[in-house]
């Protein structure tokens, strides 16, 4: 072997190897979360990939998910080419076609269905990844319609209604001026190393953590000084247990709530009755964790509250637990204070940069006036005047009956049935679609059903606008160009706005004129984001002063922050619903199945360090780290049940069953199921009941449903082939 030949097996770039390192991001995580790639590629082939060192939070480290994207791209079942139905749904039967067969028919459709039946018809939908979202948006409303969607519908948003509700809007915890952390539903030593390396850093200059959490987690034995272990879904009685114990101590901050907060008399009397003694029969924390958490977190303000995405609001009661917890920061004068939360201010895609991007304008300039109401207003009035997306859990109910008005169909971006429960009843909604178009990297259930389905490329393919904390904005280059027909999430509702002929002239300018109106109000450009090797920190830095929305008052109906909610005062007054209450109030979240029968309690949705939803099951770098479907058990109950770790097990629901291997573990307490979601041939969703869902955000109680487990083999070896 030559020593030019060990430099290429070595992949050492160099010209006289061929090998160029092109710098680019892991899209694979949610906005504000990315890493940035050292991306070898030689003879437009990636070779590998490596962390980008000095890049913002990750500084050259890359995760599982992000080590693996070179087999993520390079998956056999990528989409190659737009192809067309020749078969049932389900079939897997379909034509290759070209692009321009493939927009003009779709355009045709559409136009057709919105002619006859009106542009509300058309549901617009994007579950992962998250980057093209004001893209699709703004397509829905150029259309005519406000049905926009999102998988937020059972992530996010129901934290950003219970925010909007106490606070008028999101807020983030001071980590860096805090001297006490909560970490509600937190483990960031595995969701996510940026953050866990910024506590890891709060507890070495002598920061308090308080960890709330059903499991035992990385983070609760490495981080937390505390660590309530509730039951899962009590999280409300908890918070409502702890607001108890502030003001029966005077441990509030009595001028801050006088002066700032409205509801305080009405939310005082209803947190009597949790007392001490029911907060721990409720939650199964002990009454002297309690007591000394709630001291330790109130008497050593400042203090800061972080909970993930969705862990606390999977519940059916879930929007109420979360206002609950956020009602502690509004008792202490957290909120708008430094070293407590501090207001968000959207920039782009979710994150909060510290400067204003032309986003908003791109999205609302074009929103439709005089239109039927979202999928899911009626149902959930108060998502409806929350959020500006419909909830995504009404619309199979609303394609199979029709009602409020029909749904004729689908235009479908990244979707994954999975993130549903039931999810085969979403697939069963599709044949009353007149037209289904997906839109993805690889083949899915979603693309099997489809009518249409379009390839688009992954983020080492195209160039991708992403802006970060701290005033840093980039615009990548592609890494490698797109593979096969593949083209780019934005340049497919570009090219579809000049098909469908909208009067919107700035879509059918293209992906990249609508990149330069993104940030047409800074002072930078897109050519001088690309050539820089780092994200760019943009002189239109403006860093939020806390305490500003104290001087000038808060987004609510009473200026106030809102321990008791006027918005859900007036919904409650205009719909005569009696299931809805102004104040945080807290309700088991089980479901209505027979304890007898179910006598344990399965949370879905346990996130593994390896995956993100199904995205990854099917690579195989990732795939080996867990390749058999499983469910964490305790110890005693696997004793208990006779089990040992491999035996395979029917776990099951009032709404069905599947099978699974079993691993007892001492991070699980009795009584409780953790089972990790996204396997197709064991999917945990399909145990959870299509109408198990809180009624004001309408997001799924995936997190305490009534199961039963059964062995049905003895422990075996079993290996995932790929």
């Amino acid at each position: 072997m030559t020593e030019l030949e060990k430099k290429i097996r070595a992949k050492i770039p160099g010209p006289d190897t061929g090998i160029e390192i092109r710098h680019s991001i892991c899209d694979i995580c949610t906005p504000g979360a990315h890493c940035g790639l050292d991306v070898y590629v030689k003879d437009g082939e990636i070779l590998k990939v490596e962390g980008t060192k000095g890049f913002p939070g990750s500084n050259g480290k890359l995760c599982t998910k992000g080590a693996s994207n070179r087999q993520y791209v390079y998956r056999e079942n990528r989409l190659k080419y737009p192809m067309r139905r020749t078969g049932p749904r389900g079939s897997g039967q379909f034509e290759r076609i070209t692009w321009e067969e493939a927009y003009t028919e779709i355009a045709a459709r559409l136009n057709a269905i919105k002619a006859e039946y009106g542009p509300e018809s058309v549901a617009w939908y994007t579950g992962y990844s998250k980057w093209y979202r004001p893209w699709l948006h703004r397509m829905a409303h150029s259309f005519g319609s406000l049905n926009y969607g999102t998988e937020s519908s059972s992530c996010h948003c129901a934290t950003e209604m219970a925010w909007k509700t106490v606070v008028g809007r999101e807020c983030r915890p001071d980590l860096a001026n805090a001297k006490v952390y909560i970490g509600w539903g937190c483990n960031t030593m595995v969701s996510s190393y940026t953050k866990a390396q910024g506590l890891r850093a709060f507890r070495k200059r002598g920061g308090k953590v308080i960890i709330i959490d059903p499991r035992v987690t990385p983070t609760s034995e490495k981080l937390a000084d505390i660590h309530l272990r509730l039951r899962s879904g009590t999280d409300g009685a908890l918070a409502l247990g702890m607001a108890s114990l502030i003001i029966s101590n005077h441990w509030y901050d009595a001028e801050y709530v006088k002066k700032y907060v409205h509801g305080f008399a009405e939310f005082a009397a209803y947190v009597k009755e949790f007392t001490p003694e029911r907060t721990s029969a409720l939650t199964g924390v002990p009454t002297e964790q309690l007591r000394a958490a709630t001291e330790l977190y109130a008497r050593n303000c400042p203090a800061s509250i972080y909970t993930p995405a969705a862990t606390i609001t999977h519940h059916t009661n879930g929007y109420n637990n979360m206002r609950a917890i956020l009602s502690l920061q509004v008792l202490l004068g957290q909120i708008d204070r430094v070293g407590g939360q501090i207001p968000s201010h959207t920039s782009y895609v979710y994150a909060d940069c510290g400067f204003d991007t032309m986003e908003d304008h791109f999205v609302y300039d074009v929103k439709p006036q005089n239109c039927k109401p979202k999928i899911g207003a009626e149902r959930f009035p108060v998502w409806n005047a929350l959020i500006p997306e419909f909830q995504a859990m009404d619309m199979a109910r609303q394609i199979r009956e029709g009602t409020p008005y029909p749904l004729k169909a689908l235009m479908a971006f990244g979707m994954n049935n999975r993130m549903f429960p039931q999810p085969g009843e979403m697939l069963e909604a599709f044949e009353k679609l007149e037209l289904v178009v997906a839109t993805d990297l690889v083949e899915t259930d979603v693309c099997r059903h489809a009518d249409y389905v379009l390839p688009v490329c992954s983020s080492l393919e195209r160039s991708e606008l992403k802006g970060y904390g701290g005033g840093l904005l980039t615009c990548t280059t592609p890494a490698i160009p797109p593979l096969y027909e593949s083209k780019c999430d934005p340049e497919v509702l570009c090219d579809l706005a000049r098909y469908l002929d909208l009067d919107d002239e700035l879509m059918k300018s293209g992906y990249e004129a609508t990149m330069r109106y993104m940030i047409s109000n800074l002072s930078v450009t897109l050519e001088e984001l690309r050539e820089a090797p780092l994200p760019v920190k943009v002189k239109e830095l403006r860093p939020y002063k806390p305490g500003t929305y104290l001087e000038k008052g808060f987004e609510t109906p009473s200026g106030k922050l809102e321990l008791s909610s006027e918005l859900i005062r007036s919904i409650v007054e205009e719909t005569g619903r009696t299931d809805l209450d102004p104040l945080p109030t807290y309700c088991s979240s089980f479901d209505g199945a027979d304890p007898k029968q179910y006598p344990l309690t399965l949370i879905v949705g346990s996130r593994l360090t390896n995956a993100i939803h199904s995205r990854l099951h099917e690579v195989p770098w990732v795939r080996s780290l867990r390749p058999v479907p499983t469910a964490d058990i305790s110890a005693g109950d696997a004793q208990r049940l006779g089990l040992k770790e491999g035996d395979t097990v029917a776990l099951s629901t009032a709404y069905g069953s599947i099978t699974v291997q079993v691993r007892p573990t001492h991070t699980v307490a009795d009584g409780q199921v953790f089972m990790y979601h996204g396997y197709r041939e064991a999917d945990g969703n399909s145990l959870v009941g299509r109408d198990h869902l809180d009624p004001y955000s309408g997001f799924p109680g995936f997190r305490q449903i009534r199961c039963a487990v059964r062995r049905v083999t003895e422990s075996m070896t079993e290996s995932w082939t790929g």
